[in-house]
């Protein structure tokens, strides 16, 4: 690409996301030299005083989304950067729980661009390394910092981070982390920090983690050891470390496990915050794609669940809210997931199926999945198409789950703001 053709600070943010498309030869490329080389003479290392990262197969999402909703309920001001976006590329940045305009971006971009010289970056590396630049130069307080992929390798690895949080562990990226739960803790364990707090929200975690926690000398809190939870009614839950209680908390619309490892991932990091700030935070928190209702007659439930782990969970949810409801399920996956098994764990609850293809390199076939569906389903090209026939066929009072990745509760969100419903 000649020189020519390099964005500017005020190029288009869709010019700058097709040439970090473009620049780097592949689009997964675990390692952190190049990376590590730009952080440092860039000076982002430390992007605010406080910074949290949180790795996990799953739960990453609403573990930051609960830890940002307590820290702006407490007056700080929070950046967090997430992945992957549902509809816009802006999502992944936030700042005191608002998505930045594009100038801001294109300006961290142009800013990278000129600090990385002849150092290749992929597109998730230079995205990270635009986020720490934003919330350097917005000056927030705390920094909640998801892990694209794995840990030990992954770009946000390069940040001097204060408090390291693992939130679950299961299988998943078989192609880059492999299928070996003690080589994923491992991987995952990365990110933790010599004297530092690291949270592990994985009940009977892979002895690898705390191994390597223990040879670096890392402040292990692990869930159902240094600290635990109970769930007393539908409306109330306990969380207790040491001697430390707290009592009738409000249970949050995200999954419990991720808010009690929020609360012990705070409770080490030096903030100032309430019970009050908790109480407000749990009742708070949000995030887009999980368990979202976007209507009701019929419901519409979309969620990102996409490996078996999350799909249990949501399972669960599911069977429990909407007991007795057909539930119209349209599904369309990635095919480095274990297609098979999700499926399997979500078919209990999915009166129709409704699967679609999706687009792109890791897009899976609607007829892949079909291989483990009833014989006669019919296959659909997007999921907005299989989302419409199944808004024809459901009655009032059925669901429309929408689920298997964040593609397909992208486009169908997209498709229903469109149609300004």
């Amino acid at each position: 690409m000649s020189q020519t053709q390099i964005p500017q600070a005020t190029s288009p943010l869709a010019m700058w996301l097709d040439y970090l498309t473009n620049i780097h030869t592949s689009a997964i490329d675990l390692g952190l030299d190049r990376v590590q080389a730009v952080a440092k003479s860039a000076n982002l290392t430390k992007p605010a005083p406080t910074v949290i990262t949180v790795a996990g197969t799953n739960g990453k999402g609403s573990t930051c989304a609960l830890m940002e909703a307590i820290l702006l309920d407490a007056g700080y001001s929070v950046g967090v950067y997430s992945s992957p976006h549902l509809i816009r590329y802006n999502e992944r940045v936030r700042v005191n729980g608002q998505d930045l305009p594009d100038e801001k971006h294109t300006e961290a971009f142009d800013f990278i661009e000129k600090q990385r010289g002849d150092i290749t970056l992929s597109f998730f590396e230079y995205g990270t390394l635009a986020a720490l630049r934003l919330f350097q130069t917005e000056k927030v307080d705390v920094v909640l910092l998801e892990v694209g992929l794995g840990g030990r390798l992954d770009a946000t690895n390069v940040v001097d981070h204060d408090v390291s949080v693992i939130t679950s562990l299961a299988i998943d990226h078989v192609d880059w982390l492999g299928d070996d739960i003690n080589v994923i803790g491992f991987e995952k364990a990365g990110i933790y920090r010599s004297n530092r707090p690291a949270i592990c929200g994985q009940p009977k975690a892979p002895s690898t983690v705390a191994a390597h926690a223990d040879d670096i000398g890392a402040e292990l809190f692990q869930v159902e050891i240094q600290y635990n939870y109970e769930q007393v009614s539908d409306q109330s839950w306990r969380w207790t470390h040491g001697s430390y209680e707290l009592e009738d908390l409000p249970v949050p619309g995200l999954p419990l496990q991720n808010a009690a490892t929020a609360l012990m991932a705070l409770a080490t990091s030096n903030l100032d915050i309430t019970d009050i700030n908790i109480v407000k935070g749990l009742e708070n928190a949000t995030l887009p794609g999980r368990m979202q209702v976007l209507n009701d007659k019929p419901t519409i439930l979309l969620d990102v669940a996409h490996n078996p782990h999350s799909a249990e969970y949501l399972v669960e949810r599911v069977a429990k809210q909407y007991p007795n409801q057909s539930i119209h399920t349209v599904v369309a996956m990635l095919h480095d997931k274990d297609i098979q098994a999700t499926l399997e764990v979500l078919a209990p609850v999915a009166s129709n199926w409704y699967p679609a293809s999706l687009s792109g390199p890791r897009a899976a076939k609607a007829e892949e999945l079909c291989q483990y569906l009833p014989k006669a389903t019919q296959q659909f090209s997007t999921p907005i198409r299989a989302f419409e026939s199944a808004m024809t066929n459901a009655n009032e009072e059925d669901v429309i789950l929408v689920v298997g990745s964040f593609h397909t509760v992208g486009e169908v969100l997209e498709h229903w703001q469109k149609k300004g419903a």
